[in-house]
């Protein structure tokens, strides 16, 4: 496939120049005033027209937050695949080594490579456009435009602070090296500009019911307002789940804030476009097809098969030697890939396939674990639940959800190694699909991330986050830790160290951040919302 180069692609080469000379902007989290002024008074014409002083930014955002675009497959799979997609059980390793050797992350070692390239690729990518949309948006008086650029960034950088904690966020701008902000803080201010965005974004949208934002640079929503009101809505109400455990008051009013929003939740699918206007290498189908170098893993091979799930197909290829669908066990030191490529399942996707960046059935997952807690909304937990899954099954047009929630008896399956080259485990979990009313808090919990996990696939730094937060789904341990002791194989890896090149560059923050982290910067340290006792 030849990817097609749009005009946004044409100009990354000046954006990048343009956004390492602008003059650096104030304080991100202390202007809404600015740019909530007069939110609705901007013509339909300035908030859809070809405007290139923030419809490329805002691209470049998108793209950015699950990486998408031209030779993007190797970023891709060190800052999502090679963490998140190790870490939530979703994918195994198969290659025998890489350039930075054939210990890494998938053994708790992490190469100062691997640990660098998600932090710097993001603040490059992600941050430093939206520091540039915000300049221009606010200067054209565009507030929406700030708006919908803060629910992207927020939800790009929750993914980084929960890969490592305290990271640069409200001081971003205001100086060449600047401190870290405590993962608490992040997280306020996460609240803060959504609770911002959602009042502008609604506030437009009542005024300009038609209207569309940026409709010729939005990838995900095509410009429409509704859309992305609820995803907003819908992340908040994912990020005060999050610190439930750190600060459940916190937690608890920003939930309610979601439930208490006309707008509702997101329950279609938010989708990264893949067409003529902006085509990619789906980088699932890089790492998985093209390379060969990750297969399914061994956990979620354990819940799919036990459950005799209808989505394993639509998930993952057969194994070309046998049939059937087979993952790899966490954590090997693989010395023959050959024997694993053709013994084990790929994903399945197509190299056309687009990205998703939040599934529809997430939301109700999210609504039944509020209830379950807080006796949140008017929906039983149960029927939320139930609907999660069924929402699940059709968005993979797989069938049989019926059948599937009410099956009390299917268990997670041991795991059996189909290449005879790795290891057999004996199954983790015993926790069964159809809902128990009379199952205590933990079995519920476990029941309904369980299947969150199951219908979120393949979105793997989520996963990792929901498993350090809850413990679930229960994962195979990796076979190998070569952490030196600094990651505790049955608790797993907690974070990613701070990477090398602030170290070099910006030393005095981010020794200041490891005070702020409470631990040594290893992968064995807790975040701030990682406080459930094990």
């Amino acid at each position: 496939m030849i990817m097609k180069r749009n005009h946004y692609m044409k100009i990354t080469g000046s954006l990048a120049i343009m956004v390492a000379a602008l003059t650096l902007a104030s304080s991100c989290t202390s202007e809404f005033d600015k740019w909530n002024t007069d939110a609705n008074s901007a013509s339909e014409e300035a908030m859809t027209h070809d405007n290139m002083n923030t419809g490329a930014f805002f691209s470049q955002m998108e793209h950015n937050v699950f990486i998408v675009g031209l030779d993007k497959g190797g970023a891709f799979q060190i800052e999502d695949m090679l963490t998140g997609g190790l870490y939530s059980g979703y994918f195994s390793n198969i290659k025998e080594s890489y350039d930075v050797g054939s210990l890494h992350n998938a053994h708790y070692v992490l190469p100062d490579k691997w640990v660098n390239q998600p932090f710097n690729d993001t603040y490059t990518n992600l941050m430093q456009p939206w520091l540039q949309l915000k300049k221009n948006a606010d200067a054209a008086g565009t507030g929406a435009v700030t708006a919908l650029a803060n629910v992207v960034k927020v939800l790009g950088m929750s993914r980084i602070t929960d890969m490592y904690g305290p990271i640069p966020y409200t001081k971003f701008g205001t100086a060449l090296n600047v401190g870290y902000d405590s993962q608490e803080d992040v997280y306020k201010a996460f609240f803060q500009e959504l609770d911002d965005a959602i009042d502008v974004l609604a506030r437009y949208h009542d005024a300009n019911p038609s209207s569309r934002i940026l409709a010729n640079f939005d990838y995900v929503f095509g410009g429409d307002v509704a859309s992305w009101l609820k995803l907003a809505n819908t992340l908040r109400l994912r990020l005060a789940l999050r610190v439930c455990y750190a600060d459940e008051s916190l937690a608890k009013a920003e939930a309610q804030k979601s439930f208490n929003h006309p707008i509702g939740f997101l329950e279609t699918a938010a989708i990264h476009a893949n067409n003529a206007r902006y085509s990619y290498l789906n980088p699932f189908w890089e790492v998985n097809i093209s390379w060969g170098d990750m297969r399914m893993g061994a956990s979620i091979e354990s819940y799919l098969k036990g459950y005799g799930d209808p989505r394993a197909s639509r998930y993952f290829k057969e194994a070309k030697a046998g049939g059937g669908i087979h993952g790899v066990y966490p954590g090997l030191r693989i010395s023959n890939q050959s024997g694993y490529t053709d013994a084990t399942s790929a994903m399945n996707v197509e190299s056309n396939s687009p990205m998703r960046w939040m599934s529809g059935a997430e939301s109700f997952f999210l609504r039944a674990e509020a209830k379950l807690r807080w006796d949140m909304g008017t929906a039983s937990a149960r029927s939320l639940y139930e609907d999660g899954i069924r929402k699940s099954f059709s968005e993979e047009n797989a069938g049989g959800a019926e059948a599937y929630i009410a099956n009390a008896e299917a268990t997670p399956a041991d795991f059996t190694d189909n290449s005879d080259n790795g290891r057999d485990a004996a199954a983790v979990s015993a926790i069964t699909v159809a809902w128990d009313e009379d199952a205590d808090f933990e079995t519920k919990l476990e029941r309904i991330i369980t299947q969150k996990y199951l219908a979120i696939f393949p979105d793997n730094q989520e996963a990792w986050s929901e498993y350090r937060r809850t413990g679930y789904p229960r994962l195979f341990t990796v076979d190998y830790n070569g952490s030196n002791g600094s990651v505790n194989t049955n608790l797993q890896i907690r974070r990613l160290r701070f990477p090398t090149s602030e170290y070099s560059n910006n030393a005095d923050n981010v020794q200041a951040a490891v005070g702020l982290l409470g631990g040594a910067d290893n992968g064995g340290t807790k975040l701030w919302w990682d406080k459930k006792a094990r």
